[in-house]
């Protein structure tokens, strides 16, 4: 019997993993990184031992550092979550080395699939059906497209889609440069990249006493850069052939290589429905939730079990009921090439409403960094049917209240009231195609009855505030008889409004013709001119002010009444988006060199992914600031390119200055 586990793991799934310990009284080990000493998993666990560093390689990536944690602690098993250790044979080994219940597959299990090529050579031999490879070498434009995958690891990285011959070298040695960095192996394997091909999988479960569970099919097609956005138990649309087919290849899979434990096995299916193996995973999936919704199980307190050597309760689970869908929503910016972002996160409030799961590592206060990946949490819907379950998680991502860091929040909303989506005509370029319409421009009347609420909040709070008047600052004064603005920049955009209101004996009354119900600082009741009542919730933090309405939130930051001439940023820098490490630069680049509109000029890594810094212009590199392993905060200058025209300019003023 286990009687005190230590998580090798961070944030939301050490957190999940926690919650199943205290139900089985089981003594729970957290460990962190320096810059998760206060994070939610440390707060949650009995007992915490520090990882000295901040760095994934220096902290949670350190085998021999968990271990030893581990035995320091008094903990008797470790269990490693998803990511980072988890599917790394030398640490499973080590912890079994040590004395420890190791609660995942057999190490000779993991070693066989770590490696996709040899994984799929076995599958092959198992009669699981897959895609023949391509060799690089050999290819031909009959071949394309072609996919480039990294043999080790997971998560979208060293991956590449290549639609020209000419592209295939190049793209090779990226994808070979990436793997090594994420994985330290930089083998690279091609194969025919299926369009609009669907991403299913299997969840199993094995015990040591030859039992096998086949449970059910997810589909995981909504994707970015080729990590998981929109997950869904059962995946719709299958027929029972192809369900049964599925579930037979994933049973042969694990009786291959002797499996026990918690996997899954990952499927593509092509436009007419064929699968073809990609890989499996030999630990616990992000998106097991909806596999446990709609089975009624725990799969972390199965892992448990089977860990100690019981066999699976019963000879086949139960049958499954109802829809599961799972949203991931993370720190970062959709409409600005997936960026991360990073801050405090000053509220995170999603309503607790029947049928809804929330799995998070952050509460109100958290810090989001920049070394670990951006997922602030998974939010689940369980219902009935599959039209219920969505209708539910969409609403309730509505209504969640999120302050600080620009969130993927509306994107999902949007995804899962698409067309497509609702007609569960699903496939992995769902967000290649569709980007655009799902990140449109606010609506310019629902932002201008935010940025109202918020200039009417904040009169409130100034007429509440305790002490005397503030001073008048030098000629200007608001006079009764004059309206009062009051200057908002929304984010993440950029655009820039204004509120205009006159003071009366009944109350603040707007000069664009709206009726003010009510307004306190945190609350705000407006009435349109068509006769609707709108509501918002308002809160600062700082200097940004959050507006919440029945249909979504709003940004936005306080601008001083004077710009200040000193803002100033010189024409055709490159800031940093992120705060990140530089990891490389283009071949040759240096001050004075040509470059191209939109060329690739500096690679930034950051929360797990890597950012491409383009050529906002053609023209000249006037100066270069950024070297591989420059750790670089937001807003850093990397770079300057000047256009031909200004180049032109600035030759010919040369003399006069």
């Amino acid at each position: 019997m286990i009687s005190t586990l230590l998580v090798a793991n961070r944030g939301e799934i050490a957190c999940r993993i926690f919650r199943t310990c205290r139900a089985l009284g089981i003594t729970t080990v957290a460990v962190h990184s320096d810059a998760d000493v206060d994070a939610l998993h440390v707060r949650e666990a009995d007992t915490a031992v520090r990882l000295p560093g901040a760095a994934p390689a220096d902290t949670y990536l350190r085998g021999d550092l968990v271990v030893a944690a581990a035995l320091a602690a008094g903990a008797d098993a470790v269990h490693p979550g998803y990511g980072f250790l988890s599917e790394n044979a030398g640490f499973a080994r080590a912890v079994r080395d040590a004395g420890l219940v190791w609660v995942g597959p057999p190490v000779k299990a993991i070693e066989l699939m770590a490696s996709k090529t040899r994984a799929k050579e076995l599958m092959a031999a198992a009669g699981v059906p897959l895609l023949a490879p391509v060799d690089p070498a050999r290819a031909t434009a009959d071949d394309l497209p072609l996919l480039l995958k990294a043999a080790a690891g997971g998560g979208g990285r060293g991956m590449r889609v290549v639609r020209e011959l000419a592209d295939l070298p190049g793209e090779l040695t990226a994808a070979g440069a990436e793997a090594a960095a994420a994985f330290g192996d930089g083998e690279v394997f091609a194969e025919p990249y299926v369009e609009r091909g669907r991403h299913v999988e299997v969840q199993i479960m094995a015990d040591a006493h030859g039992g096998v569970w086949a449970l059910g099919t997810r589909d995981c097609s909504l994707q970015r850069r080729h990590q998981k956005v929109v997950e869904e138990a059962p995946a719709p649309g299958l027929d029972d052939a192809l369900r049964t087919r599925l579930h037979d290849a994933a049973t042969a899979a694990a009786h291959a290589v002797g499996y026990r434990g918690a996997g899954t096995v990952e499927f593509l299916l092509s436009a007419d429905g064929r699968p073809y193996f990609l890989e499996m995973n030999t630990r616990l999936q992000v998106e097991h939730p909806v596999t446990e919704a709609v089975f009624g199980l725990d799969l972390v307190a199965l892992q448990l079990r089977v860990a100690e050597g019981e066999p699976l309760p019963a000879p086949a689970p139960s049958e499954p009921h109802g829809h599961a869908v799972e949203a991931r929503l993370y720190a970062e910016d959709p409409a600005h090439d997936w960026q991360p972002q990073t801050g405090t996160l000053h509220t995170l409030d999603v309503p607790a409403e029947p049928g809804i799961r929330l799995d998070t590592g952050y509460t109100d206060g958290d810090t989001i960094g920049v070394h670990y990946d951006p997922m602030l949490a998974k939010v689940i819907a369980h219902a009935p049917t599959r039209a219920e379950a969505v209708r539910l998680l969409a609403r309730t991502l509505e209504r969640a209240r999120v302050h600080g860091p620009v969130t993927n929040r509306d994107l999902l909303v949007r995804s899962l009231r698409h067309p497509d989506f609702l007609a569960a005509r699903l496939d992995t370029g769902f967000y290649d195609r569709h980007l655009t319409a799902l990140t449109p421009a606010p609506d310019g009347a629902d932002r201008h009855l935010a940025v109202l609420a918020a200039a009417l909040a904040d009169a409130a709070a100034r007429q509440q505030a305790p002490g005397p008047a503030p001073a008048r600052l030098g000629a200007w004064r608001n006079l009764p008889s004059q309206p009062r603005t009051k200057r908002y920049r929304a984010e993440p955009d950029g655009t820039e409004h204004e509120a205009a209101y006159r003071t009366t004996r009944t109350g603040p009354a707007p000069e664009t013709g709206e009726r003010v119900v009510a307004a306190r600082p945190d609350h705000v009741t407006l009435e349109t001119g068509d006769g609707l009542t709108r509501r918002f919730r308002v809160a600062v933090h700082g200097d940004r002010t959050y507006v919440d309405t029945a249909t979504g939130s709003h940004a936005l930051t306080a601008l001083p009444r004077f710009t200040d001439p000193t803002d100033r940023t010189e024409p055709g820098s490159l800031l940093a988006p992120m705060p990140g490490t530089v990891v490389r630069v283009a071949d040759g680049l240096a001050a004075g060199a040509a470059v191209t509109a939109g060329q690739p000029l500096i690679w930034l890594e950051a929360m797990k992914m890597e950012h491409r810094i383009l050529a906002p212009a053609s023209g000249t590199l006037t100066a270069l600031h950024a070297t591989p392993g420059l750790q670089v905060e937001v807003g850093a200058l990397l770079a300057v390119v000047q256009d031909a025209q200004t180049v032109v300019q600035d030759a010919q003023e040369e003399p006069k200055r």
